[in-house]
């Protein structure tokens, strides 16, 4: 068993490969909890690929792997696996993002007899044409929800004002039109080309002796190893914005903006790009910032603005969200502040004070088992190990941030979402 250390957060990830091919994590922590998250490297930007020893390429509907999420519970004894495991007094659930589709329980107590359950229905998918049929309503239920669901909204816009061809532009869920289309057949065609045991990694983190946790799963695994590849298929995505502006009204109090970058520098080391724009955020929007100090003061801000880089191997962009009554100027100080920073440089004393800052946020995450599960998850995922950040703010420096904030943050690859509360103006 590989062990990697970090001795920055004294911490040790073991890690095994197993004989079939998948990938097993443990990070014991000194807790009462156990948390597990077995991940299958498939979501909704997944529609189009070549299955293992075809050579036609197969497309599958929108929101097909949050299809997939949803049915993998049903056993072929009609129990459904989250009904037992609820029974156990775990706690169960799974999600699907762009990239990944993960399942996971946390638990204090009866961690073996869930798990029995957890690996049995991961292993044995069972489809049926009647219990496909019975999910559809639950999912369009879902799609709906989504739809009303402001924050969600405004996040789908931004992309789609960002991305022309790229996939990141595809709902999760997909819409009710695509879903209508999912069959039985097609489910076991995804699970087979995706959930292989190459294309997955089991994460465990809380109260673990490792060998003894490795054992467990090793004695439960019954998947066997591919011989041939799945190979995915994405689109073609130009390098300029399909559109720079969306605006949505919905049932909301406060108006909510999006300012976004596409980033079209997939090459460069994105953990270390990933932490210059957390500082960036800091320095540009943070609560010391004058652009914070100055709006909050006149009350056209109450809160701190949101910035995250998202990334992963066929995308990057960065996302600045807001909540004010004043769209408008306020897009125009916020512009006007990168802009200031791009001319008059960072100031050393607060580059310091941020960098501290955004460190301390990265320590912090690993008092969660949960956190740091899902984390190694993501990161696995886009080809990183999540212990690269701390190692990378040795060679972070005043520069090097300077430099992201002048080639990411560019007028030209700017989007704004907007989502407005519904006017009262009558014809």
């Amino acid at each position: 068993m590989q062990i990697v250390e970090n001795s920055k957060i004294k911490e040790k990830l073991f890690i095994e490969k197993l004989s079939n091919g998948i990938n097993v994590m443990i990070l014991p922590k000194k807790t009462r909890k156990k948390y597990i998250v077995w991940s299958a490297n498939f979501g909704s930007i997944d529609n189009k690929f070549y299955a293992p020893g075809e050579d036609v390429l197969t497309t599958v509907p929108d929101g097909i792997a949050h299809y997939l999420e949803h049915k993998m519970f049903e056993q072929e004894n009609r129990k459904n696996s989250l009904d037992v495991l609820t029974s156990l007094g775990v706690e169960a659930n799974a999600y699907t993002t762009n990239d990944h589709t993960a399942f996971l329980f946390e638990c204090t107590e009866n961690f073996d007899e869930a798990l029995d359950e957890f690996m049995n229905y991961m292993q044995n998918p069972y489809f049926t044409d009647d219990n496909v049929e019975k999910e559809r309503g639950i999912i369009e239920q879902e799609i709906m929800m989504y739809d009303d669901y402001p924050e969600w909204s405004i996040y789908m816009n931004a992309m789609r004002c960002m991305y022309k061809a790229n996939e990141m532009n595809i709902d999760v869920a997909g819409s009710k039109e695509s879903i209508s289309k999912i069959d039985k057949e097609q489910l076991y065609k995804v699970y087979d080309a995706f959930y292989r045991p190459d294309n997955m990694i089991i994460v465990l983190c809380g109260n673990f002796e490792p060998k003894e946790a490795l054992e467990k799963i090793k004695q439960k695994m019954t998947l066997e190893p591919y011989e041939e590849e799945t190979r995915r298929v994405y689109n073609k995505e130009p390098d300029e914005i399909n559109q720079k502006y969306i605006e949505k009204e919905m049932n909301i109090s406060m108006p909510s903006v999006i300012i976004g970058y596409k980033d079209n520098d997939l090459k460069s080391d994105k953990v270390k790009k990933d932490i210059a724009i957390d500082i960036l955020g800091t320095l540009l929007f943070g609560k010391s910032s004058d652009f914070f100090k100055n709006l909050y003061e006149c009350g056209k801000i109450f809160s701190e603005p949101i910035i995250n880089y998202e990334f992963s191997k066929t995308y990057a962009h960065v996302l600045i969200q807001l909540q004010t009554n004043y769209v408008e100027d306020v897009l125009n100080i916020a512009n006007s502040q990168i802009e200031n920073l791009k001319q008059n440089g960072i100031n050393d004393e607060d580059f310091q004070i941020a960098k501290k800052k955004v460190y301390g946020n990265i320590v912090k995450d690993y008092n969660d088992v949960s956190t740091i599960a899902t984390g190694i998850v993501s990161d696995y995922f886009k080809g990183i190990n999540s212990f690269d950040y701390f190692e990378e703010f040795n060679s972070l420096n005043k520069e090097y941030v300077e430099k992201i904030l002048k080639e990411t943050f560019v007028e030209d690859r700017k989007v704004i979402s907007v989502i407005k509360p519904i006017s009262d103006k009558k014809d």
